[in-house]
């Protein structure tokens, strides 16, 4: 029988956690899936692990993935994957009961809906992962697509390992893509660029674990640098479409992490005509040549792009905008 779901989950050197995260996947309703670990290179007993778990379940395959890399795992993955919903799970989460019964029938009612999350839990110290923490409450409170796809340039809107996707949209719009960026952002950023709709289940069904070895911490792909280099590229298309002043635009934020985020822009062919900001003492002034005007001062017909990265201040930003009779996506964009 044909699976309905198939679950794609990578693996490398996963041993202590590759047990407990399989086991929540095992558990899940509906019973009709298929459980795809690659084995990314693994130098522990995780190929092992996995080899177990398909004797005693029928539904558990091991996929060889040579050790080329997490992109390569995951193209495997899919390319094995038999079922009509593809569903990502990593070797250190765990699925809660109901996850997967959940996007699929969400999946199965709006079929509008190309991919569809969950909210998360956050599975680490939240004081010492302060920006972890900080990140899933963020993502949590983005639920419909219009909400996701507005917010998309802030930062990566899903928990990778949350997702259930239609495996016809690989073959639409492209599967995972290797390079100097975080692949899993990139393909949201790709797919809904394409007008794939995404939206999250409300409920909390899977816990993110924040390990101090996970791949986001160590490899340069998930550096801040890698991020605002994918986020310019897709902002810079997002504005040639959406910005009736294209190519120019007025950013909010004139201090210098702000301005050198706005200036990745720049070789995407945008113009930055005048910085906005609160700072009094940076108001009337010139930032990397440009006038700094006060919020206030921003000209009625400007289309305003905000690089302010504080939650608190970019809310104060949204309603001071908004106050003008600005909206957000018509007249604004919020990034960071």
């Amino acid at each position: 029988m044909t699976p309905a779901i198939s679950v794609i989950l990578p693996a490398r050197d996963a041993a202590a956690t590759l047990s407990c995260a399989l086991d929540s996947v095992r558990a899940q309703t509906p019973r009709d899936i298929e459980i795809l670990v690659i084995d990314d290179g693994s130098r522990d007993a995780t190929p092992e692990i996995a080899r177990r778990a398909a004797r005693r379940d029928a539904r558990v395959r091991l996929i060889d993935g040579r050790g080329r890399g997490i992109v390569s795992a995951l193209n495997a993955g899919i390319a094995g994957a038999r079922a009509r919903y593809v569903a990502r799970m990593d070797a250190d989460d765990i699925s809660l009961p109901g996850r997967l019964g959940a996007q699929r029938a969400f999946l199965d009612a709006r079929r509008e809906v190309g991919l569809v999350g969950c909210r998360v839990a956050f599975g680490g110290d939240p004081v010492a992962s302060r920006g972890y923490a900080l990140h899933v409450a963020w993502t949590n409170g983005l639920l419909e697509p219009d909400a996701i796809g507005l917010h998309r340039f802030i930062e990566s809107p899903f928990a990778h390992p949350s997702v259930m996707f239609r495996r016809e949209l690989i073959a639409l719009h492209g599967g995972y893509r290797d390079g100097r960026f975080p692949e899993d952002y990139e393909l949201w950023l790709r797919w809904l660029e394409a007008g794939v709709l995404m939206a999250k289940v409300p409920e909390t069904l899977l816990v993110w674990n924040d390990r101090a070895d996970r791949l986001s911490r160590a490899d340069p792909r998930y550096s801040k640098e890698a991020f605002f280099r994918l986020k310019a590229e897709y902002l810079a298309r997002w504005l040639a479409r959406h910005n009736p002043r294209h190519p120019e635009i007025t950013t909010w934020g004139a201090g210098r992490l702000a301005r050198r985020r706005a200036e990745m822009l720049l070789p995407h062919g945008i113009r930055i005509a005048r910085h906005a900001d609160i700072d009094p003492r940076l108001v009337g002034r010139f930032a990397a040549g440009r006038p700094v005007v006060g919020p206030d001062d921003i000209p009625k017909e400007d289309f305003v792009v905000a690089f302010v990265a504080a939650r608190g201040a970019r809310d104060l930003i949204r309603a001071r905008l908004q106050s003008q009779g600005r909206t957000l996506g018509r007249d604004f964009m919020l990034a960071a």
